[in-house]
């Protein structure tokens, strides 16, 4: 008899081993907490960086009463500013957390130009260090210096926009190491030939410090920026929303096998079209806890005043409907979500009350 239990525990620990590895061959971002949900937002109120919670993932309120919640003056060390924050968990469990910024402040520069971006990590969500990466610099940036160039002249960059990040297990490092932060975001500079925005991908290591040379993600032959990537169990794919320029402009979805391609040219058909000819940009897709479907939030910039919108999508991230205004955000701009475990809620709670 007990030979037979020690036999069955063995199958089934080799069965969950099995699983997990299955599962970890396929890059994903650590979900975690049912509690309540972080929007995580550049603020329409300046060039920084808000925090919002909510239990239901719909109606928000405000936190340290939409200020900054970090100095980005200390941070963003190019401009000063911070845009299109982009926020997840660590790899390890859930250690920590990860943010990624957009390095711009045109309330200084009076330009829509930009030259690099910072990655950030923390570890309570609240104290936050940073790392910028100053594109214009060119190789000295870079870990790989070696690898080529998809710019010609890096002193000519003009916009490196909306970083996102998505935990890859299976990159492999030169010296062997498995795992990396995939951080996909899009590039533009007055290069000849460099003609419009193209979405590529770089490598952060695990202590987030340390960025790869940026390599192209998908050209489609006119401008593309503010993707946003999620894997999606119902079919096994990765699954892209993204703002064209070309053709029909708007926010598409499109997919794919794999996180770095190829990426099919989306259908004309399936994009957010209950906006009309408005303008839509900074989609932002998650999921509420116990829905099979998925939210899609993003900014109806064309407005004045602008919309910050979430609508519903089907379990296959397509099928938009449903669009209503985010509830209780001052301020609301491109941004991201993230779950929250009860501790994480009450602390941050906590802490911004006293501000």
């Amino acid at each position: 008899m007990k030979k037979k239990l020690t036999r069955l525990k063995g199958l089934a620990l080799g069965v969950l081993a099995f699983l997990l590895s299955a599962f970890s061959a396929f890059a994903q971002n650590l979900q975690k907490g049912t509690y309540g949900y972080l929007y995580c937002h550049m603020s329409d109120m300046g060039e920084f960086t808000a925090y919002a919670l909510s239990r239901d993932g719909l109606n928000y309120h405000d936190l340290n009463d939409g200020k900054a919640i970090m100095n980005p003056k200390e941070l963003a060390l190019i401009e000063g500013g911070q845009r299109d924050a982009y926020i997840c968990r660590k790899s390890d469990c859930g250690k920590g957390y990860l943010m990624v910024t957009t390095d711009m402040c045109v309330a200084k520069s009076k330009q829509w130009f930009n030259y690099g971006i910072n990655l950030l990590k923390s570890d309570d969500l609240i104290h936050w260090t940073s790392t910028t990466f100053d594109f214009r610099k060119g190789n000295e940036i870079f870990c790989d210096p070696e690898s080529p160039d998809v710019i010609t002249d890096w002193s000519k960059i003009n916009r490196v926009w909306a970083p996102q990040i998505f935990w890859d297990p299976n990159h492999v490092w030169p010296d062997g190491e498995k795992g990396g932060y995939f951080i996909y975001y899009s590039i533009w500079s007055s290069n000849e030939g460099d003609k419009y925005d193209r979405m590529v991908y770089s490598y952060a290591d695990k202590t987030f410090t340390k960025l790869t040379k940026p390599r192209v993600l998908f050209d489609w032959g006119y401008a593309t920026i503010d993707a946003d990537i999620n894997y999606l169990e119902s079919d096994g794919m990765y699954h892209m929303l993204i703002k064209k320029e070309g053709g029909h402009p708007g926010i598409f979805h499109t997919k794919s096998n794999c996180l770095t391609g190829p990426w099919p040219e989306p259908d004309e058909k399936d994009f957010v079209n209950f906006e009309g000819k408005k303008k839509c940009e900074g989609s932002s897709a998650f999921q509420i806890e116990g829905e099979k479907g998925w939210r899609v939030a993003y900014i109806q910039y064309s407005d004045r005043p602008k919309h910050y919108r979430i609508c519903k999508a089907d379990e296959h991230l397509s099928n938009f409907h449903d669009p209503i205004d985010i509830v209780g955000v001052t301020g609301p701009q491109h941004g991201s979500f993230m779950r929250l475990t009860k501790k994480e809620y009450k602390r941050l709670e906590k802490h911004f009350s006293k501000k």
